[in-house]
């Protein structure tokens, strides 16, 4: 969209999602709401013919060659470990001394996990065998089942293995897809798939309001249009490097993430470049309340002067009180059950690439919400807009 503008934080970001994760340039340009034109320019000063880059690559070369060899000793390991034990039978005389049709049948089980071939060589059976095992007909049900559990898993995995079984069923719904809710729900249980769930809501303690910026919101948290009113917070994700810092800027309507900065320290320049880029994108009309916690970064005399500069308004909550602050709260307990928990980050570089494919990639434009009727933020937006022009 024209008359935008981003930190260079974001372009890097973009960028790794082409380079690194494999992702289409119209794909992402599409997500991130930008011109492929505008990525391309991006993807040559910071991609892989940039001379950072490149002085780069050499070490990195080999740093893939070894992760792939670790990958592949790594599985041989895993395979052998699973085949010892017969997941299906629960009893300690393994695969491998099972009948050759319980070894196809164990192939058959993992062969989402493993290829074929290598399950084959470590069990020690022909995988001409088992592709004519595995080519005798089937049932009009199952091969329904089989079909609709390949859509399920794609739906899931897509989710980044965080939906369960009533927003599967929403995505099969939604590409015309007509199944009962308790059979989608029978048949991720029978593959083990399910939603992430975890991290408790913080408890509510009691404290002061403000003394100079008083809470504007109190508690409306369901505004009518978009830019209306934004909440802010801080987080922080543990890496081998040490803490990385996370703050955003959310819109209530939608519960779009409209601005976010990472740093390695928590300091005010965090949370006003995450308000910088939410004015950039969002460029609002009207004035915004800006609601936040007492954090000294939220306090400090520069928070206050962008506030004003820019047509915004502050809100603060009562000190240790988060209830008007849900929003931003539960957008962290979100990201961090659904993926910081799942991994651990070697550097903060890791973690902020994995942070920004998850708010950019999955949560505003992918994730379905409860409050958007389960839509995602950047499509209830849209349903919005339209809605206001056919009025």
């Amino acid at each position: 969209m024209s008359g935008k503008r981003y930190p260079e934080e974001f372009k890097i970001e973009a960028v790794k999602q082409v380079v690194d994760r494999g992702h289409s340039v119209a794909d992402v340009a599409k997500r991130l709401d930008i011109t492929t034109h505008s990525l391309y320019a991006w993807v040559k000063k910071f991609g892989p013919d940039s001379k950072k880059h490149n002085d780069l690559s050499e070490a990195q070369a080999e740093i893939k060659r070894l992760q792939k060899e670790l990958k592949r000793a790594t599985e041989e390991r895993d395979i052998l470990k699973k085949a010892a034990v017969d997941s299906n039978e629960q009893s300690n005389s393994g695969v491998l001394r099972k009948a050759v049709r319980l070894r196809y049948a164990f192939i058959k089980d993992n062969s989402d996990c493993w290829p074929v071939r290598w399950l084959c060589r470590m069990l020690d059976v022909h995988p001409s065998g088992y592709y004519a095992w595995s080519s005798k007909p089937l049932s009009k049900r199952d091969k329904a089942n089989r079909r609709l559990t390949g859509l399920i898993k794609q739906f899931w995995l897509e989710s980044g293995g965080v939906y369960g079984y009533r927003k599967i069923h929403s995505d099969l719904r939604d590409i015309g897809e007509r199944c009962d809710i308790n059979r989608v729900h029978r048949l991720m249980v029978r593959d083990g798939l399910r939603a992430q769930v975890g991290y408790r809501w913080p408890r509510h303690r009691g404290g002061e309001s403000h003394v100079v910026v008083p809470n504007r919101l109190n508690r409306e948290s369901n505004p009518a249009a978009p830019d209306e009113a934004w909440v802010t917070d801080i987080t922080h994700v543990r890496t081998h490097e040490g803490w990385l810092y996370l703050a955003v800027v959310v819109d209530l309507f939608s519960r779009k993430v409209i601005g976010w900065s990472m740093k390695q320290r928590i300091t005010k320049d965090i949370v006003l470049n995450a308000l910088l880029m939410a004015v950039w994108h969002r460029n609002p009309k009207q004035q915004v309340t800006v609601h936040s916690d007492q954090r000294s970064q939220y306090t400090s005399h520069d928070w206050q002067a962008f506030l004003k500069a820019n047509g915004l308004e502050g809100s603060m909550s009562r000190r240790g009180n988060c209830h008007d602050n849900a929003v931003a709260e539960s957008f962290f307990q979100l990201l961090k059950q659904e993926r910081i928990k799942k991994k651990i980050y070697s550097t903060r570089e890791d973690a902020r690439s994995d942070i920004f494919d998850y708010i950019e990639m999955f949560y505003n434009c992918k994730r379905k919400h409860g409050s958007n009727n389960l839509l995602s933020p950047v499509e209830y937006e849209k349903r919005h807009v339209q809605r206001l022009g056919s009025v």
